[in-house]
């Protein structure tokens, strides 16, 4: 299944199980309701930032919108992931484990282009956010502070408020993002 139909249906099952109505949840998500509408009907393929506020609007995990159906144990492979892009695809995203009612984090895989920056905006009130870097160099701007890490540097920090990921260097950064909801 595309990811925009697994998130359309996600989001009109999430939204009617709230009785919600479109305006309601644009009012929630500050997202409209056309735009809403179109996610639903898998017309449009929502960027980050817009899952991000939707996600915030229903005061749920980000990846509840990008959940499919699995059964049993399996591999998980990036070549069999969905990607998801920022508008011009220098950012790239692989969810690799989304948030269920028995794990209380994300595992993400994130690229970006070297030389490129990413805002990313904030999240749950309570959310951690812990990254690792693989290849490249990041610095992060988070909270009023910058931090450069280089290749097995990792950092943690709250994640409630904008943060922004800039690939320095001449390669692409690659990192491994875990979100962690605490209980």
């Amino acid at each position: 299944m595309e990811i925009t139909q697994v998130i359309g249906a996600n989001l009109k099952r999430l939204r009617t199980e709230r009785n919600l109505s479109l305006g309601q949840l644009a009012e929630l998500s500050d997202v409209s309701k056309v735009m809403l509408s179109q996610i639903e009907k898998g017309e449009t393929n929502p960027t980050i930032n817009t899952i991000w506020k939707i996600a915030n609007g229903l005061k749920i995990p980000y990846t509840t919108l990008l959940e499919q159906p699995k059964q049993g144990a399996a591999i998980v492979k990036k070549s069999g992931l969905n990607v998801q892009s920022d508008e011009n695809g220098r950012y790239r995203v692989y969810c690799y484990y989304e948030n269920t009612p028995f794990r209380n984090f994300e595992l993400f895989q994130i690229e970006l282009d070297a030389g490129y920056s990413y805002t990313s905006t904030g999240h749950s009130e309570k959310l951690q956010e812990y990254i690792l870097v693989l290849e490249g160099e990041l610095t992060l701007a988070v909270n009023g502070q910058t931090h450069r890490l280089q290749p097995d540097d990792s950092i943690s920090f709250a994640a409630s408020g904008s943060h922004t990921y800039t690939a320095g260097g001449t390669e692409t950064l690659k990192a491994v993002v875990i979100n962690f909801y605490p209980a």
